[in-house]
């Protein structure tokens, strides 16, 4: 909806079917006049509980609660097309609300929202932080884990949580990562008549008695030995888990560029091992997914351990044998073969998968599988590199005086794109 239709509604842009309001904790005081009479006209009023209560003096149609689970109530919002539509979200209907799963459905020809502060706003001007350089994220309904990605030294972070005991599980959670000096702040209720704002370090959080709707603002102290996550790709070795089946720091970062992840696309990498090329593919956006295909069972639970460890929990890990396993697989952006080039049947089956314009990065340390790649280099295109890594080291034992190369063996990475 434009400006001029914001400030001289006609009465198509006030009828059209569903309206979107943001309410705050400050209820029908603190909504415009154009909201309040949105509300009073509508057959149908959705919103939780809390949502409803705070309207409850304007409503005149029928108040309908949300229902758990929450995905049908699209559904049955859309049902009622034609009907005088009203939906209450919390603030600002666009971030991180119902507002994002309506707009999947409906036009904005439609569609009339109104939204009110956001939490995030609420609590950026009561700690006068700047937003644009503020971390924003939300854990309602998420792993805490979501928040390792973003523990850099002197970040400040605004975080939605739900339920009272968030701020001092994430408390602890800080702690446990070596950030513990951090000060954790507990905005309740903002905008409204209970609203309290408190703080307290993460290694000594005892506030009591917090409400469930609350925003925890963190301001991050790292100590000596905080696990902090760099941004660049080709993270340590020795921050994952693993049994020695990784691919190395060095050649990882020269395996994501050549995998080239672009917003919103899909990996699989067959053959994860510790699963760090898929983690690393995933913490490049947080629009990202991947798929980790690994057949031995002690293996999948490292994947998984090493994606809680690194803020991406919701890698998807499959136990089982490529390309068997693979099927029925959202069609891949972009594929890794660390290992398993061999295997029969496999790389016709990931190159059929690949959607057009997808990337295939395929690493060889065996001569075989090196054979492998030459023919398909031949057959079909793309880029082979050679890859050598030395590192210096002692020579002679551990009380040598003398330091010298070790070559690590060498890799060979063909690198092929889907016409």
């Amino acid at each position: 909806m434009s400006l001029a239709e914001l400030a001289n509604p006609q009465p198509a842009v006030l009828h059209r079917w569903l309206s979107i309001v943001g309410i705050g904790e400050d209820g029908v005081e603190g909504l415009s006049l154009m909201a309040r009479e949105l509300i009073q006209s509508a057959d149908i009023v959705f919103g939780g509980a809390r949502h409803l209560t705070l309207a409850a003096s304007l409503i005149q149609g029928t108040p309908r609660p949300w229902t758990v689970p929450f995905e049908p109530n699209v559904a049955e919002v859309l049902k009622l097309r034609g009907s005088a539509v009203c939906v209450l979200a919390s603030g600002d209907p666009f971030l991180h609300g119902v507002g994002s799963l309506l707009s999947r459905h409906v036009s904005r020809e439609e569609t009339l929202s109104l939204p009110a502060p956001s939490a995030f706003s609420l609590a950026a001007s009561r700690l006068l932080w700047p937003l644009p350089q503020t971390g924003q994220l939300s854990l309602c309904g998420r792993s805490l884990d979501y928040i390792r990605p973003h523990l850099h030294p002197g970040a400040r972070l605004l975080i939605l949580t739900a339920g009272g005991d968030a701020p001092a599980n994430l408390a602890r959670l800080l702690c446990d990562l070596g950030v513990g000096g951090s000060r954790v702040t507990v905005l309740e209720s903002l905008a409204g008549p209970n609203e309290r704002i408190r703080s307290a370090p993460a290694n000594a959080f005892t506030l009591e008695s917090i409400d469930a709707l609350n925003t925890v603002a963190i301001e991050v102290t790292a100590g000596e030995g905080a696990r902090i996550l760099p941004r660049a790709a080709g993270l340590a070795d020795e921050l994952f888990e693993h049994d020695g089946q990784i691919t190395k720091r060095e050649i990882r970062a020269l395996t994501l560029s050549a995998l080239a992840p672009r917003r919103g696309e899909l990996l699989w990498d067959v053959g994860a091992g510790s699963g760090s090329v898929a983690i690393e593919w995933l913490l490049a956006d947080a629009s990202l997914n991947a798929i980790a295909v690994e057949r031995r069972t002690d293996r999948v639970a490292r994947i998984r351990r090493n994606a809680a460890a690194f803020g991406v929990p919701h890698l998807n890990v499959i136990e089982g044998s490529a390309p068997v396993c693979l099927e029925g697989s959202a069609m891949p952006n972009a594929v890794f073969l660390g290992g398993g080039a061999a295997a029969p049947g496999l790389m016709d089956t990931v190159q059929n998968a690949l959607r057009p314009g997808g990337r295939l990065v395929v690493n060889a340390v065996a001569l075989e599988t090196e054979a492998i790649l030459l023919k398909y280099q031949s057959r079909m295109g793309g880029s082979l590199t050679r890859i050598s890594i030395a590192r210096a080291g002692p020579i002679g034992g551990e009380d040598a005086q003398v330091t010298g190369w070790r070559s690590a063996m060498p890799i060979m990475q063909w690198v092929w794109t889907k016409p």
